[in-house]
């Protein structure tokens, strides 16, 4: 990961995690609908109900928002940033939380098993 770009993912880590804990979504973590992308944004990983659809919509468009932001500051791409901050969300996925890596598969980290943080994480 770039120099510049963990900076970024510290500021960003500090701002995300407080957009995804309302409690329908702290709950559909739990349930395994609701995951961490390697992205930086939050995805749904089975039928979720209407609000909790709605409520991901909004707190990706905020942390889009971050991205951009961010991105700008620290001349990268918003993508450099979603990646950075998907390395750091990544690694504070709980046991049975659902995450998802650049390989599109939806993943259920069980017992035992070490954070998902991909080795561009750094």
């Amino acid at each position: 990961m770039k120099p510049g770009l963990i900076l970024a993912a510290t500021l960003l880590a500090g701002s995300v995690p407080a957009l995804a804990q309302t409690p329908a979504i702290k709950a559909a973590r739990a349930a395994g609908y609701v995951g961490e992308r390697y992205d930086g944004y939050l995805g749904i990983t089975a039928a979720a109900p209407a609000t909790v659809r709605s409520q991901v919509s909004s707190i990706n468009i905020r942390r889009r928002s971050i991205h951009s932001n961010l991105a700008t500051a620290r001349r990268v791409s918003p993508r450099e940033v979603g990646i950075a901050a998907g390395c750091e969300l990544l690694g504070r996925v709980a046991v049975g939380e659902a995450y998802q890596l650049a390989d599109g598969q939806w993943r259920r980290r069980l017992p035992g098993q070490p954070l998902p943080v991909p080795s561009y994480c750094g």
